[in-house]
């Protein structure tokens, strides 16, 4: 059943484990996503970038795909259907009216007083719907969508400001994690992270999970990492997976063995992310 984040990241806090964000580019990885998780008998929040979204053709198309997979499918667990990184108050209020649960406002290229007015706007709406909001604070580098940013750490300060100012559910807080793969160590500030998840009542979520190594993930979670973003890994394993069906099976054509040539892949990733992750019911 499609459900908001908030139950789902709360009890994650509590609990000290994280709820996987998996981001869904296609039918076929919604459909491995919902059922390998379903499977495991775990959350998770499928999220959906602004481009994935006009790729797949729109809020509404993800919106019917999503729950009619979980109705064919019998999917029995809570699955979160989120926004990630929408840009704006209108590709938000878009994607709550085609029935998305959560929303991630993603203002962070603001000053912190347009942040706020920006993610304070969202929120309003969005509540008023029973959908739950994320928003960022500093800004999380890297490449996102094929578009490379440079990051900016978060502070306590701006952490409470925003969140005191807008009431959001959960929050993004940019401490050295980097969209896309890594060109080097990751440096997370895990001081400021377990401060930050100290003096602020709703969950935290890191973006860019991808390429952190495992007693890292295992540590953010300590600090209070409710929520892990993981798109780049899956996407890796699965081209992988295929780059090596083509190579062995040159003369096929079917998109339905090419594309699924990539699904126990994926599966066995979901599982080992899981496994590191904690998560639970």
């Amino acid at each position: 059943m499609l459900v908001n984040s908030k139950e789902l990241l709360l009890k994650a806090k509590e609990g000290k484990y994280a709820i996987p964000h998996l981001n869904i580019n296609n039918l076929e990885w919604a459909k491995y996503i919902l059922e390998e998780c379903n499977k495991l008998n775990v959350p998770v929040i499928l999220g959906v970038s602004e481009s994935a979204s006009k790729y797949m053709g729109g809020f509404n198309t993800i919106y019917n795909l999503v729950t009619g997979l979980i109705k064919d499918l019998n999917i029995e667990i809570p699955v979160c259907l989120h926004v990630d990184h929408g840009t704006s108050f209108e590709t938000c209020q878009e994607a709550i009216n085609a029935g998305f649960t959560s929303v991630m406002i993603d203002a962070s290229r603001h000053e912190l007083s347009e942040n706020i007015k920006i993610t304070k706007q969202v929120v309003d709406y969005a509540h008023s719907k029973n959908v739950t909001v994320e928003a960022e604070v500093g800004h999380i580098g890297g490449t996102e969508d094929n578009i490379t940013n440079s990051s900016t750490n978060a502070t306590l300060e701006d952490c409470l400001t925003l969140y005191e100012n807008t009431n959001i559910d959960s929050l993004a807080p940019a401490l050295g994690s980097v969209h896309g793969f890594y060109k080097g160590e990751p440096n997370l500030d895990f001081k400021t992270m377990q401060i930050i998840s100290e003096n602020l009542p709703i969950p935290l979520v890191l973006h860019g999970g991808t390429g952190i190594p495992e007693e890292k993930i295992v540590q953010a979670i300590s600090c209070g990492i409710s929520k892990i973003n993981i798109n780049t890994e899956l996407q890796f394993v699965w081209a992988t997976a295929v780059k090596e069906f083509l190579t062995n099976n040159p003369s096929v054509i079917d998109p339905r063995k090419i594309i699924g040539s990539g699904e126990e892949a994926i599966k066995a990733k979901i599982t080992e992310i899981i496994a590191l992750f904690k998560t639970k019911i």
